[in-house]
């Protein structure tokens, strides 16, 4: 009913005379007005900014948080990764580390193998050196025994002119016989005429002998210019210590006799003193 009643008061108001422009020059200025309408409209938009803001606000808080934590897990999975990959290499590092020490540790157990078995080996091969060494030693000793009785026999036989140089013995006579007889006494005697096998020998004649001629073992009576030795052996011409210009054959020289200036070809039944030869060890 009010609203009617303003209705009716509006519809009776008088209307407005225009104002001229004179007077509009002249009419002091009016302050707007108000109303509570305008001033809740205001709060009302101020308020939807604010939250507005706020949301905004909240907003961006999220997303940088969220931002912020996203980089975070990030560090720490980039960190894990990279730790993890070192763990992984360290690990592969140590199993080829220790399959290494496996192979040396084989190759240890072998040689130490090998290694006792060469020092069985030679643990055998010295006791079987000391018991061979203990053999010839006593070998030795009778064989030493067996020179003496040997001498003492053959000093029974020969009696003077005996030598014994490289375990053998030899005679030199002192009487004068042929070829043949003075073998034939050496071989009576278990002996035979000697057999001058190198240069020491050789020297050891020569320095017994001195100025006088021995027979030797070396004869061509067979084949003339093929020299052998009584055991059978050939005596090549050029290999022996013939004295220059012998043998010669002059005569039938075809049996041989040493000198201290070498060896001569002479007739076999000349007679010279001789050497009988026997080795100590046969």
């Amino acid at each position: 009913m009010k609203h009617k009643k303003e209705t009716e008061d509006f519809n009776t108001e008088e209307p407005r005379t225009p104002r001229h422009t004179e007077d509009f020059n002249t009419e002091e200025p009016q302050t707007p007005r108000h109303t509570g309408s305008d001033g809740v409209t205001i709060s009302r938009a101020a308020g939807v900014c604010l939250g507005l803001m706020c949301v905004l606000l909240m907003t961006a808080v999220i997303v940088l948080c969220f931002i912020f934590i996203q980089e975070r897990q990030l560090t720490k999975f980039t960190n894990i990764t990279e730790e993890r990959d070192q763990l992984l290499t360290k690990i592969t590092n140590i199993t080829q580390e220790r399959e290494q020490l496996l192979t040396n540790n084989t190759n240890l157990t072998e040689e130490r193998q090998q290694l006792l078995t060469k020092i069985t080996n030679l643990t055998q091969e010295r006791e079987q050196l000391l018991t061979n060494n203990r053999s010839l030693t006593e070998e030795r000793e009778q064989l030493k025994s067996e020179r003496n009785d040997l001498q003492k026999d053959v000093s029974s036989v020969f009696i003077d002119g005996l030598k014994c140089h490289q375990s053998t013995l030899y005679f030199f006579s002192s009487e004068k016989k042929n070829w043949n007889e003075s073998r034939r006494y050496c071989r009576e005697r278990g002996a035979d005429l000697i057999i001058i096998n190198n240069r020491e020998e050789q020297d050891f004649v020569k320095n017994i002998c001195g100025s006088d001629h021995f027979w030797i073992g070396l004869t061509d009576v067979e084949e003339e210019d093929r020299w052998k030795w009584v055991d059978g052996s050939n005596s090549n011409i050029t290999s022996g210590f013939w004295k220059s210009g012998e043998p010669n054959n002059q005569g039938n020289e075809d049996c041989a006799n040493t000198h201290s200036s070498g060896w001569f070809d002479t007739q076999c039944d000349s007679s010279v003193k001789w050497i009988c030869e026997k080795s100590i060890l046969k």
